[in-house]
């Protein structure tokens, strides 16, 4: 399914790392014709980083977008009622966003934004970012995959030597991935 025109939330968590690739990805959305709408964790709009400061990440999204970051649980609610968007992407999905998300909690805008988007059985896409996906976090991941409207872009190791836990999505592969989901399928292999 084609991305033009579609209504695309991507919601960024605090995988600070990863950023400079997901603004690459970010743009590609735009490129494709899709609308997209960012929303922030409350970590990702405050904390500064060696990677760069909040702010500066904050508007370089809106400028891409061209439209004003949501960034409260109460800007996110209407999401859901609104049916507001067509596919969500979590981008990075932190570690903590994934043990969250698995547990119903909903103490973020991005962690309500996509509550609110599965009551409407829209499709969620998680592109993850987590240093103990092969650890603690094996079984959020497990019990995600197994959740209806939730998808994955593929992942895999990103440092098996040092990091033998750390997963990573291949943000590559993130436009199939999301072309995918919106017609209620995993891009395979989702395991690369």
């Amino acid at each position: 399914m084609e991305l033009k025109g579609k209504q695309i939330g991507v919601a960024i968590t605090a995988s600070f790392c990863t950023y400079k690739t997901i603004f690459v990805e970010l743009e590609n959305l735009v490129k494709k014709g899709a609308d997209v709408q960012a929303i922030f964790s409350d970590s990702a709009q405050s904390m500064d980083t060696r990677f760069g400061k909040a702010q500066e990440f904050l508007k370089k999204t809106q400028e891409i977008t061209g439209k004003r970051v949501i960034k409260t649980i109460e800007q996110a609610e209407p999401i859901g009622p609104k049916k507001l968007l067509d596919l969500l992407i979590i981008m990075p999905c932190t570690g903590n966003t994934i043990a969250k998300l698995a547990n119903g909690i909903t103490d973020t805008p991005v962690l309500m934004a996509a509550k609110a988007h599965l009551r409407n059985e829209r499709p969620l896409l998680l592109s993850i970012s987590t240093n103990d996906a092969l650890g603690m976090n094996m079984k959020n991941i497990g019990l995600l995959m197994n959740t209806k409207n939730i998808y994955f872009v593929p992942f895999g190791q990103d440092n098996a030597e040092k990091k033998p836990n750390s997963m990573l999505a291949h943000t590559n592969l993130l436009i199939p991935a999301a072309e995918d989901a919106l017609e209620g399928k995993q891009y395979q292999p989702i395991i690369q």
